[in-house]
């Protein structure tokens, strides 16, 4: 079964490799794609994607702010921040908003797919938060 992405970054060359990274993907469709959080909450409510792929660091409201609202409105969607940034703070953040995942860009889009085929097969209970280390190996 397709499952479908919504794409929340503030830069355009990274939304356009994301967008040829899934469409290569029999299993993902981009739903649309945005490029700050006011945006990614608008268009979650629009389109309600099965997964968010946020960055961290945007103008106007945050990957973290986004996503506690987003939360709130959309519990049953699957919400990954894929950032450049390893803020120590941000990432404790992440767990308490609602983040299910973090991941670095800098480790590539190898094995993107691959975490989150994992991701979305498992289980989802109402308080579920991932354990990156369960989807990286």
């Amino acid at each position: 079964m397709t499952k479908s992405v919504l794409i929340v970054d503030d830069n355009e060359a990274v939304r356009c490799a994301l967008r040829v990274f899934f469409a290569g993907s029999e299993e993902w469709i981009v739903a649309g794609e945005v490029a700050d959080g006011t945006q990614a909450i608008q268009k979650a409510i629009e389109l309600k994607p099965d997964l968010i792929l946020l960055d961290f660091r945007m103008p106007g409201l945050n990957g973290v702010e986004a996503a506690s609202k987003i939360r709130t409105l959309l519990p049953a969607v699957w919400i990954v921040v894929f950032t450049l940034f390893n803020d120590s703070l941000g990432l404790r953040l992440s767990s308490v908003v609602g983040i299910d995942l973090v991941i670095s860009k800098s480790d590539g889009t190898d094995g993107l797919i691959r975490v989150l085929r994992r991701l979305v097969a498992a289980p989802r209970p109402s308080s579920f938060r991932a354990d990156p280390a369960d989807f990286l190996t």
